[in-house]
């Protein structure tokens, strides 16, 4: 954060606004190559997966290999927050356009 700026549990926020960005931007590049041929559902789905994964899997290795970082919990429910949020925005514009377009 930026010098002299102290906000409790920014980063929580800053965790939740990535893996949200990750998992809308996920979505909507993985209909935009397989060209809708693909379910929503299923894409929302993997993305969801692959971002909760990502997530616990980099605070697992930030706890058991670095000196300077720490594996943290409630960043991994910040990360699952985001990305949930992330999947029901994607579901809301789907379901009222039916294009991604």
């Amino acid at each position: 954060m930026a010098p002299g700026l102290d906000i409790p549990h920014a980063d929580k926020l800053v965790h939740f606004v990535f893996y949200f960005v990750l998992v809308c931007l996920g979505v909507l590049a993985a209909k935009t190559v397989y060209r809708s041929n693909t379910e929503l559902k299923k894409v929302l789905l993997y993305a969801v997966l692959f971002a909760f994964f990502y997530g616990i899997i980099i605070e697992f290795l930030q706890y058991a290999f670095t000196v300077n970082r720490q594996g943290d919990i409630w960043d991994v429910l910040a990360n699952a927050t985001g990305a949930l949020f992330g999947m029901f925005l994607v579901k809301y514009l789907v379901s009222r356009e039916r294009s991604l377009k």
